[in-house]
């Protein structure tokens, strides 16, 4: 297994639509592609806009595919017209391919 960290930082004054879109939209479609999310954080201490989650992968093959049959959902299009009709709502997106330690709890 490989795992991704990912970081949505949200435009100002635009977390709740983050966070709404991930609740109402996102997460059904992850499922539809494999997308096997392992866990959200909101941050407790340090910046306000942030949003963490954390992707399991078989490989980076199936990480590839997942997130381009993702990005072509029409569904997902649809969400992002529809959240983003007043403008943006992400202001950049922070992602790190994560490999688990030989001592790691979680392979």
């Amino acid at each position: 297994m490989i795992y991704e960290y990912r970081a949505y930082y949200a435009m100002p004054g635009k977390k709740k639509a983050v966070v709404d879109r991930f609740a109402n939209w996102t997460m059904r479609i992850f499922e539809r592609h494999g997308i096997q999310v392992v866990g959200f954080w909101d941050s407790e201490v340090g910046e306000n806009n942030e949003l963490i989650y954390i992707c399991a992968f078989e490989d980076l093959n199936h990480r590839m595919a997942a997130w381009a049959a993702f990005r072509a959902d029409p569904e997902w299009q649809e969400a992002v017209r529809i959240t983003e009709a007043s403008g943006p709502i992400v202001e950049r997106v922070v992602n790190k391919i994560l490999n688990p330690t030989s001592f790691s709890p979680l392979q």
